[in-house]
């Protein structure tokens, strides 16, 4: 591959996580403090990341596979998704932010799937060139974060106070509209189905149900659904956790977990190898426990650590359950449907689960709102207990088997 290539190729990645870290983290503080929203709302707008999933398939497999370059489909979305971006920072209640939060996450939710096609069309060896392409987009999301409390101050407690976190969003629009000019320049991607005929199951990755007939697969599967509602709590309540809490340069702090992704991706090989399928997935199940048991029962004083321990664990927590999931996806789908299963499991996972997710999520924060804050102890045990739960079944009811890893 061209260096010149690659530059575009990680400048693209760079942007198209910068985007998404420089605005969703904060999210539900800015909601909380700038529109007044209260956490059924907060849940309503964190949600429309699951209808972008939802939608999003049909927008590449209607359209992206058959008609379009991808890079220009990208482009016109980042575009769209500027204009959306600068109307939210200008919004000043919920009912008017919530139908340009979903406009904009119907747009943006594509374009994951879009900048893996251009990235993936231009490698000869996949497997080798893109994690360093990919690690761009980690970070991307690291330095929005980094941004947003060090260059900027707008997650102080005195700019929350004076509404400056609306500038979260001014800045994601600059970056969205650079990416969708940026994306023109790409190289070249044409559609991958073009003239091919076009059915529902195969974008809904339908075809793929019946690996739901192996006992294994049908275990994984559910747990897999309900362990996105613990997570849907972290990405809703961590950012307004560590506000009310007192913490300051809480999304830098927070983007730490990000950093710690990248050290447990290049751990997971060593783990899967030496432990297993099964027992990786215990161990990423059972520190979604440990995360939120050390939310609830930490401070800002003398046990700071714990919550510090709690935002570094989320590379086990997204790590050694989901990309171990990809991986035993992939190895029990084989060949012919492959794209189906993964296809499947994200719209199951981030589609339907996170949007159950989100909706619990927003119900037992509303029900432990104390003054003008919350009980954080409670709101943190439910989703510890929840992990717990599924972490159970999974050990019981999941039987032991090999699964080839390749690094």
């Amino acid at each position: 591959m061209k260096s010149t290539t690659k530059f575009q190729l990680s400048f693209m990645m760079f942007l198209e996580f910068f985007i998404w870290g420089g605005w969703f983290v904060t999210l539900g503080t800015f909601m909380g403090n700038n529109l007044s929203a209260e956490g059924g709302e907060i849940a309503a707008a964190f949600s429309t990341q699951s209808w972008g999933a939802i939608i999003a398939p049909f927008i590449i497999g209607l359209i992206a596979d058959r008609f379009f370059n991808a890079e220009r489909i990208l482009g016109v979305l980042h575009i769209i998704g500027a204009v959306l971006m600068y109307l939210m920072s200008q919004a000043t209640d919920s009912a008017v932010f919530y139908p340009y939060v979903l406009g904009y996450m119907i747009a943006y939710m594509p374009t994951l799937a879009l900048v893996n096609s251009v990235a993936f069309n231009q490698m000869k060896d996949p497997s080798k060139d893109f994690p360093f392409i990919r690690v761009w987009g980690t970070i991307g999301w690291i330095v929005a974060g980094l941004l947003i409390s060090f260059a900027f101050g707008w997650d102080s407690q005195e700019s929350i106070a004076a509404g400056l976190l609306k500038n979260t969003f001014v800045m994601t629009a600059i970056a969205s509209a650079v990416l969708g000019v940026f994306s023109f320049t790409l190289p070249k991607t044409p559609p991958s189905a073009k003239g091919e005929k076009v059915a529902i199951k195969d974008i809904l990755g339908l075809e793929a149900l019946d690996l739901l007939k192996d006992r294994n697969f049908l275990v994984f599967f559910l747990s897999s659904v309900l362990i996105c509602i613990p997570l849907a709590f972290y990405y809703q309540n961590l950012s307004p956790f560590l506000t009310e809490s007192g913490v300051e340069k809480s999304t830098a702090l927070a983007s730490i977990g990000q950093v710690s992704e990248v050290v447990f991706m290049l751990l997971l090989p060593f783990f899967f190898k030496k432990f297993g399928f099964k027992k990786t997935i215990l161990v990423g199940m059972l520190a979604w426990t440990l995360r939120y048991l050390l939310f609830a029962y930490g401070n800002t004083g003398d046990l700071f650590f714990m919550i510090i321990t709690g935002i570094v664990l989320h590379g086990i927590c997204y790590d050694f359950f989901f990309v171990s999931g990809q991986i035993y996806t992939d190895s029990k789908a084989g060949p012919k449907i492959k794209s189906a299963a993964q296809g499947l499991i994200t719209l199951a996972t981030y589609g339907v689960g996170m949007l159950v997710g989100f909706y619990v999520a927003g119900k037992i924060t509303d029900a432990n709102i104390v003054g003008e804050g919350h009980d954080w102890n409670s709101v943190w045990v439910f989703p510890a207990i929840f992990a717990a739960a599924v972490f159970v079944i999974f050990a019981l009811l999941f039987k032991s088997e090999k699964i080839e890893y390749t690094e």
